[in-house]
């Protein structure tokens, strides 16, 4: 089994198409004013936003997107416009992650992690 497809609400799917092109994501799906579907820039997984009229409560959703050149990436954000709750930082559990929100309020973690994402130190053995 693979995880490669996410979908994420939207109170306003334009301003999120904007958004996530804007990090570099594919348009490659677009369903009137309802639906868009991207292609991740590296690999093969999508990731895709569906019109709500209102959002869920708490927390809201996580999303992560790996990237080698971490500290390149947000440059490059920062040029575009893109602001940043926090830049890149060694975190505790070995990743270091750069923190922002999309319109929608959804955190979003763009992160290098190496071969600390699926081996950490601490990995149950099998």
């Amino acid at each position: 089994m693979n995880l490669n497809q996410i979908t994420i609400p939207s109170l306003d799917i334009n301003t999120a198409i904007s958004f996530y092109k804007k990090l570099g994501l594919e348009l490659i799906v677009y369903s009137q004013d309802h639906y868009a579907r991207f292609l991740c820039p590296e690999g093969d997984s999508t990731f895709s936003i569906h019109q709500v009229s209102a959002l869920p409560s708490g927390d809201g959703i996580y999303i992560y997107f790996e990237t080698e050149n971490l500290e390149e990436k947000v440059k490059d954000l920062l040029d575009k416009g893109i602001i940043f709750e926090h830049l890149p930082k060694e975190q505790s559990w070995l990743w270091k992650e750069a923190r922002l929100k999309d319109p929608d309020a959804n955190q979003i973690i763009i992160y290098n992690a190496g071969e600390n994402r699926i081996n950490p130190p601490w990995r149950l053995k099998s």
